[in-house]
């Protein structure tokens, strides 16, 4: 079976290899230039421009963001509509920590391998630039634009220490808490003043004492902002920031509500008044398993190993999440070294030689897996029953 699926789609392992140096060529200069969300300038310009040279039909400036794009290519009318997600900001200090330089190359490749193997298919590819994965939420905005309302399925693949198919993803949203006192001098008229940061310690602490109540899926962390402007000033203003995970955007936004009231009963216990600012909701991660299925398939029929996720935790938050909220959608990884992401030692793996091998991996299971879709009705509509079976199941 393995064999029969690798010998249909030799051509775009092919195509892929032909474009191999100009593919690594562009995943390097992202990664000496890295750009922070909605700063993408150069590498989504880079990433289009090479995509409208290949004759895909190239969108800038997307549902209002200055850095996303969508690029597509037709073939034969009639068939599906395959969206491959390209993600390309970088990290603040850290870089290409976390590999988008890989993700937006090997989304640019799969999608330019199977134009090139395949003039003729019977399907729509649409490369779709995601800015801001890192903390801006762009496809958040791309969804409520309706970016990809139109798409039969959306994947991408992401650079990691370990290669799977499926793995979860936390409702996540920030949380900014703004904390208002009254100054005065803190040796000779203490009394006068109403500590803002006795209201933000007090708020911290509460929503560390709710922690023993939660379920093991809740994750709260956050840091202080502004603590004050000097020792001897009863401090009139501070901020602390927060993220809330959850399973589920329902527990999500059950537990905000518990935090919220911690941060209002804590700021009236010592005379301060306080203000929340929300950030955007990262929807969980809602896996399309038949779609998973048939991506291993084409991995493993390329002889790469693929692992199981882990049982439990080991997951964070993306706005993957919200695109799998509007049709079938899979984030599988790709192995390209031993390190963590969000590391220096990992910002060297995505320019590494296991980093080229691991984007190339990565583009030709999109490819193959787009071309499944658009060659194989039975599974595409296993793919789409599937989600709307999921959607009944929402209520939607």
């Amino acid at each position: 079976m393995a064999t029969t699926i690798l010998a249909e789609k030799q051509e775009i392992l092919t195509a892929l290899d032909q474009r191999d140096k100009e593919l690594r060529e562009l995943a390097l200069m992202i990664h000496a230039n890295p750009e922070l969300s909605f700063k993408e300038y150069k590498a989504a310009e880079w990433l289009s421009a090479y995509l409208e040279k290949e004759g895909f039909q190239v969108e800038r400036g997307v549902a209002g963001l200055e850095t996303a794009f969508t690029a597509v290519w037709e073939g034969n009318p009639g068939g599906p509509v395959i969206g491959i997600l390209a993600e390309y900001d970088a990290l603040p200090n850290l870089g290409h920590a976390c590999g988008h330089n890989l993700i937006g190359t090997a989304a640019v490749g799969a999608a330019v391998a199977l134009k090139d193997a395949y003039p003729e298919l019977q399907g729509t590819i649409k490369v779709i630039g995601t800015p801001a994965e890192e903390g801006g939420g762009g496809k958040i905005y791309m969804c409520d634009h309706g970016t990809f309302n139109n798409l039969d399925a959306a994947m991408m693949v992401h650079p990691k220490n370990k290669t799977m198919v499926l793995r979860g993803g936390l409702a996540c949203m920030t949380a900014t808490f703004s904390f208002y006192g009254k100054e005065s001098h803190a040796a000779s008229a203490p009394e006068k003043g109403i500590s803002a940061l006795d209201a933000l310690i007090q708020s911290y602490n509460a929503i560390n004492s709710l922690r023993q109540f939660f379920t093991d899926d809740v994750r709260i962390h956050g840091i202080i902002t502004k603590g004050g402007d000097a020792a001897n000033i009863v401090p009139g203003h501070c901020e602390a920031q927060f993220i809330i995970r959850a399973a589920t955007t329902n527990r999500l936004h059950e537990i905000k509500e518990k935090v919220y009231e911690a941060v209002r009963h804590s700021s009236q216990s010592v005379g301060a008044k306080y203000k929340i600012e929300e950030g955007l909701v990262y929807a969980e991660r809602n896996n399309n398993h038949a779609l998973a299925e048939l991506f291993k398939e084409n991995w493993e029929a390329m002889g790469i190993e693929v692992e199981d996720p882990p049982k439990q935790g080991g997951i964070g938050s993306s706005d993957i999440g919200n695109v799998g909220q509007v049709t079938a959608t899979i984030h599988p990884y790709i192995k390209i070294g031993e390190n963590t992401n969000h590391t220096f030692e990992f910002t060297e793996d995505t320019k590494s030689e296991g980093g080229m091998k691991g984007m190339n991996q990565a583009a030709a299971g999109l490819a193959m897996t787009a071309y499944d879709l658009c060659t194989n009705p039975d599974a595409l509509k296993a793919i789409r029953d599937e989600f709307e079976a999921w959607k009944k199941t929402q209520g939607r």
